[in-house]
């Protein structure tokens, strides 16, 4: 009997009760099924949600998705609500009732509905993103064209459309939903996978579906710049959407550091409440303090997480890995272990997870050396010869920390070793050796990275800055800095005193620059680099030069700045009069359209640099060839 098996849905949507109607005006027991589509109307007519749907009162919002390489919009998700003074009004409340009364199905179409007329009535520019259920996907209704025959009506294209999945419970038939995007992709829509990570199996439904988006579950981008867990999630997603084709959407992102982290990891398009919430009526252009963040150079992340490379580095770095042994474990036991493992020194006792003591080989040894030692107390337990009060070390204790805590323990933790610990259980041990090799690497990498006179960014985190800004197609203006008649001042003065000058220019010129969006790097001796995004580069680098002239004047002896200059010897040996010490500034635009690298960067910046020491006094040269709007820089 077919009204039998008709389901409810179909008697309690009039969007599908009408489509049957129309579709089988003569299907058996026509009159039973009219009677009980009725009866259904009696029952649930009074309901706010029927009168939600009925009268169509739903609104969309429209969040921008932004594209983080460009500065402009990928496009708009659509959220719904109901009624404003309804407790519908929230999509939980509103979802939620649907689903309780069976209406899932209306809402979701109704949404639709609503989302595409608001969308293409304001005419927004890019995509839609469109929230799906997989439920109503695989739905006949979704398939049998309605929605295109809707956007047709509206002339919105459906390559403009992005079908966001929204996995809100488990998904087990994986077969349908590839097919029915497979069907959706053939009519010209795009395919996003919502909440990565979040789901019931969103990692098989992007391994099945291969959609054209995945968006991030806000869970893991929100403190992404304050949690390395969710920094390597996003890292590792990232990396994996590269290989296979996919566009990654970080969602969430609600403060200045979540969007210059994700952007600086290389995720594509960003979405949340620091870009632009949402709104009926959405800006169609990023505003200014989003652009400020787009704009802004990797100052904050790109050099400087290398010079607080010691600061990133823990305790858990020093981690090796010794199975311990039980206190109950017989001294025999340890002694083969000793003895089959020359290079292990100590062995840790652990029981239930927590550290009891270790058992350090030398001392145990030299008392099992002893006569008679061994038949005395070789079957007895080793918790007898184990050393208690051990130093515990949390893994993500800081190297410097550590450091200091060691050398005011006990000293014969640094010889015996100590142990590391998660949550107060044995993950593993480490020694004073370990640690002094950590600390040599860091000072190692510390003064590659830095310049030891001023601490600023030295030759390799400025040369990878420049790569980045090319790579990232990222205008800005390159100043070379050098002081001028530097040599006869050091030989004069002293080369304390020239060392003096040179803190003095640094801390100048790292006062000039916006932190937000210059770099200032310390190549050496007196030179030094600025590479700026601030659009008032131009009155930086002239107040710097002011300052200069203001500061570097007390560093003179009274008589030398009233003659303007002093006698020195020069590098050809012969003494000669020389003018004060003053800056010199040359600036030039770099985009990627003009060089390829930092060498070429380095080369041009060398000859604007030559350019301004020709002048006379405190300088600024300004090398016009790049310089442009189309450029992304002024004078």
């Amino acid at each position: 009997m077919f009204a039998t098996i008709l389901p409810n849905e179909y008697y309690r949507s009039p969007i599908l009760r009408t489509e049957f109607l129309r579709d089988f005006p003569r299907a058996p027991h026509a009159e039973l099924m009219s009677h009980r589509m009725h009866t259904l109307d009696d029952e649930c007519a009074t309901t706010p949600l029927r009168e939600i749907i009925q009268q169509r009162k739903l609104t969309a919002l429209f969040q921008p998705i932004l594209n983080l390489k460009s500065g402009e919009f990928l496009g708009f998700e659509s959220l719904i609500r109901g009624p404003s003074d309804s407790p519908l009004h929230s999509p939980i409340n509103l979802f939620g009732a649907a689903l309780r009364e069976g209406l899932s199905l209306e809402v979701e179409m109704l949404s639709r509905q609503t989302a595409l007329e608001a969308f293409a009535k304001q005419n927004l520019p890019g995509n839609l993103f469109l929230n799906v259920s997989p439920q109503t996907l695989a739905h006949p209704s979704f398939k049998n064209g309605q929605t295109l025959e809707f956007m047709r009506c509206l002339n919105l294209d459906p390559s403009r459309v992005v079908i966001e999945i929204t996995e809100n419970q488990p998904t087990y038939d994986f077969e349908a939903m590839r097919d029915a995007l497979l069907h959706y992709r053939e009519m010209g829509f795009q395919i996003a996978l919502d909440d990565l990570g979040e789901g019931f199996s969103s990692l098989r439904l992007w391994s099945e579906l291969r959609p054209e988006f995945v968006k991030i579950d806000m869970h893991f981008v929100q403190g992404v710049d304050q949690d390395p867990i969710k920094l390597q999630f996003l890292k590792s997603i990232q990396q994996i959407a590269e290989s296979c084709g996919t566009q990654v959407i970080a969602e969430g992102v609600e403060t200045e550091s979540e969007l210059r982290s994700v952007k600086e990891m290389g995720i594509g398009f960003g979405q949340g409440y620091f870009i632009a919430r949402p709104n009926p009526t959405p800006l169609t252009l990023p505003s200014a303090e989003t652009q400020h963040v787009l704009n802004a150079s990797e100052r904050s992340r790109l050099a400087k997480s290398e010079l607080d490379y010691s600061a990133q580095k823990t305790a858990f770095q020093l981690l090796t890995y010794i199975d311990p042994a039980l206190p109950t474990t017989s001294n025999d036991i340890i002694f083969e272990r000793f003895s089959a493992h020359p290079e292990l020194r100590i062995i840790p006792v652990v029981k239930s997870g927590k550290p009891l003591g270790i058992i350090n080989r030398y001392c145990f040894i030299e008392r099992f050396a002893k006569a008679t030692q061994r038949e005395v107390h070789g079957k007895l337990a080793c918790v007898e010869l184990t050393q208690a009060a051990p130093l515990l070390v949390d893994r993500n204790m800081p190297i410097a920390e550590l450091s200091h805590f060691l050398a005011e323990a006990d000293s014969r933790h640094f010889a015996d070793g100590f142990i590391i610990t998660e949550n107060e259980r044995y993950i593993g041990v480490a020694s004073g050796q370990d640690l002094l090799r950590e600390l040599t690497q860091m000072q190692l990498e510390a003064a590659r990275y830095a310049n030891p006179l001023t601490l600023l960014p030295g030759n390799v985190p400025i040369n990878q800055h420049i790569e980045y800004l090319l790579k990232t197609d990222t205008p800005f203006v390159a100043c070379y800095c050098d002081l001028d008649n530097f040599k006869p001042y050091n030989d004069t003065y002293s080369y304390r005193k020239g060392d003096e000058m040179i803190q003095l220019t640094g801390r100048i010129l790292s006062w000039a620059c916006d932190p937000k969006l210059d770099f200032i790097g310390h190549i050496g001796g007196d030179d030094f680099v600025l590479l700026m995004q601030s659009r008032d580069w131009r009155a930086r680098c002239e107040r710097a030069l002011h300052s200069f002239e203001q500061a570097a004047s007390l560093l003179f002896e009274d008589s030398h700045v009233a003659a303007g200059g002093y006698r020195s010897e020069g590098r050809d040996g012969l003494i000669k009069h020389y003018p004060l010490t003053t800056l010199s500034i040359g600036a030039l635009a770099v985009t990627s359209r003009h060089f390829m690298s930092h060498h070429e960067v380095s080369s041009a910046m060398t000859e604007a640099k030559k350019m301004a020491k020709r002048t006379p006094g405190n300088s600024l040269f300004i090398e016009q060839r790049h310089f442009s709007t189309k450029a992304g820089v002024n004078v």
